[in-house]
């Protein structure tokens, strides 16, 4: 059987997370950050593990499109699961220009952005893409 990722379903959880979290921007996404505590999780379904919520609108795309960076984002995201706090609730929020970002540079575009801007909210292994990315930029700069 196969084991599903801990996600947040409900509008409260969504609610919470803008309101108390905290968050990082790039040009294309938000990450939005909150730690959850006992008393926050749904009854503890999650073990403690981090769950994760999407919100793409309309003005990413069509239906294909959104779905398209839905699923790109859940599963950059997931890819840094080594990398996030237990216990901490997350939302990605897709701007306007992030379609362009998944069809140009791909899953591996997402997940650099995302790890910068996990990154800047204070967890250094998710920062690991972010300062790779730097390096690139500096040796870029330096020719």
């Amino acid at each position: 059987m196969r084991h599903r990722r801990p996600r947040l379903t409900r509008s409260a959880d969504f609610d919470r997370v803008y309101r108390r979290g905290r968050s990082a921007a790039s040009r294309c996404f938000v990450v939005y950050a909150f730690g959850a505590g006992p008393e926050d999780s749904a009854e503890g379904e999650d073990g403690g593990r981090a769950r994760l919520g999407v919100s793409v609108g309309r003005r990413v795309g069509g239906a294909v499109e959104r779905n398209s960076v839905k699923r790109t984002l859940r599963e950059a995201f997931w890819s840094l699961e080594s990398d996030l706090p237990d216990d901490h609730d997350f939302v990605v929020v897709a701007r306007s220009g992030a379609s362009d970002v998944v069809r140009r540079d791909g899953l591996e575009g997402v997940r650099r952005e995302l790890a910068e801007l996990i990154g800047r909210l204070g967890w250094s292994g998710a920062g690991a893409g972010a300062e790779a990315a730097e390096d690139a930029e500096a040796g870029e700069r330096q020719e």
